[in-house]
This record gives structure tokens, sequence and C-alpha cells, in this order.
């Protein structure tokens, strides 16, 4: 998690997932990537660092109102941009941030910071389906869960200094589970001092017993130290994940995910998506192989 990628479209949500991802810098010696996405009118002349293009003269009295509009719209994102890489050096001296404004839509923008810079992690704020709709609501969020190369961080609330203590990691404890080994225990290296809750949501509160016996088979196989197992009943994985979660105070959910069918029902990309978007404290997901 050496390189954070935050887009940021200036929202409350969105400076909590800013500082998280300050946070989380600090914690691994990384760097931020603070990204915002401009849709520009199709006829406007200027890049995105705030200029025309083409080396031609500012706007004047023959300038469009459009021409105008769009260069105070890139000097004041560049004006607010640069107050966001002040608060992250009052919040962590160490940590650069380096700030990136692209002239396309979100989710071009993203593709393109993929492409150009090594990526470790996406840090996004997001909001519940209730909330009044800015860039993130729903579907980017979730297309990022589903299609990122690299795991994703979804943060909804403030979340303080972000130490977490307590680490949500829910599946089915299949065979296939264990193959989310080496992100959890990354994770557990990253906050020595969270104690590991480990989650199986059934259909029917009699299944609970063996819910119960395959996680503490998972714990011995691993050899997972401190953890705390527990079996819910809910009508689906992602309605007992966030209720559980929000119930016990999660600091963070780690949920890996793949989009193929055919998978336990704890991998299916919805089940990600929906906690991702849903669930109170942070949520992590990454893809599996």
């Amino acid at each position: 998690m050496k390189n954070i990628l935050v887009p940021t479209d200036f929202s409350a949500e969105s400076h909590h997932a800013f500082e998280v991802a300050v946070r989380l810098a600090a914690r691994t010696h990384g760097r931020v990537l603070l990204l915002h996405a401009v849709e520009l009118p199709e006829t406007a002349n200027f890049s995105t660092y705030g200029g025309p293009v083409g080396g031609s003269e500012l706007p004047n009295s023959r300038g469009s109102e459009e021409e105008v509009y769009v260069l105070k719209l890139l000097q004041a994102t560049k004006i607010r941009m640069h107050r966001l890489v002040a608060e992250a050096a009052a919040l962590a001296p160490e940590v650069p941030v380096q700030h990136v404004v692209r002239a396309a839509r979100l989710r071009e923008a993203i593709a393109n910071m993929f492409e150009h810079h090594a990526v470790d992690l996406v840090v996004i704020g997001a909001q519940g389906h209730s909330a009044s709709e800015h860039f993130f609501f729903g579907s980017n969020t979730e297309r990022l869960v589903r299609t990122a190369p690299c795991p994703v961080l979804a943060v909804k609330h403030p979340a303080g200094e972000f130490r977490v203590q307590k680490l949500l990691f829910p599946s089915d404890f299949s065979a296939e589970a264990d193959r989310a080994l080496p992100e959890l225990r990354r994770l557990l290296a990253l906050f020595p001092e969270a104690v590991l809750h480990l989650l199986c949501v059934v259909a029917d509160a009699r299944q609970q017993p063996a819910a119960l016996e395959r996680i503490a088979a998972f714990a011995q196989r691993h050899q997972l130290g401190r953890y705390e197992p527990a079996a819910t009943a809910a009508a689906s994985p992602s309605a007992g994940i966030t209720a559980f979660a929000q119930e016990m105070q999660a600091d963070l959910v780690l949920l890996p995910t793949h989009g193929r069918t055919g998978l336990s029902r704890f991998l299916q990309a919805s089940i990600a998506e929906n906690v991702a978007t849903h669930a109170f404290p942070p949520v992590l997901t990454f893809q599996l192989g």
C-alpha cells in the first residue's frame, strides 16, 4: 500500500477517504495520489492545468462565457486541491501528496492513473443508496470494487486516526477462503493491535454450530492466534455482514471478491459492492486472482 490513489469530488465522503489515505500512507511510508476529474464541455479549449491550450490568449472581452466559466472552474479546482495538500502536510508532514486534475469522466481518469502509476490501493468516498448523489454514489464505487486491479477501500464516515482495533473478516470459510490469507495477513501485520473477528453468515440459525466448526478449522489450519468467532443468521450475506459490522463497531471490514460465477456466494462481486456502499465502517475489497 505504498501508492494510494484518492479520487475526490470535494464532498464530505471523499474528504473522509482522503484523511484515511493520509493516515494509511503514514503507516506504510507511502504516498498519496489525489485525483479530481473535471468533465469540460467539448468546445472548451483549456488544459487540465487551468490554462488555454495551444498557447492562445486568455479569454478577453471576445471570449465566450463558457470559456470564462471553465477557466474559473479550473482555477477554483486548483485552489481546493492545494488546500487538501496543505491539510495533509499538517496531518502527516512525512507523507508526499501529488495532486492531479484530469479533464475526463471519472472512470477514464482513474483508468489513466492505473496506466501511468503503480497504484497499490484506491481509497474512495462512498455514500449509501439513500443519500443524495455525488459522482461516487452507487455505480462508480461499485464498479471499482468489481473491476479495479488493486484493493479498494470504501469510506463513508469520519475514521479519526484510523486505528484498526476490530478487523472483521466475513466468509463461509470454505477452501476458497484460504486464498484470502495473504491479504488478511498483510492487514494483521499492518495493524498488529487489531483483534480479528471471523464471521460466517448463514441462512438458518440451525446452521450456526456447523459454521462455527468451519471457523475453528480455518483458524487452526492457518495458525491464527487471537480471533473471535461468530455465526449469525440473516436473509443474505450482505445484510448479515452489514448488521454485524455495525453492531460490533468494526473498524475495518475485509472482503475478497471475484466477478466470475461458480464460486462461493461470499466471493460474488455483488456482495462486496453492497457491503462497500451500505456498511458503516470502512470496507476493504480485493480481487482474488
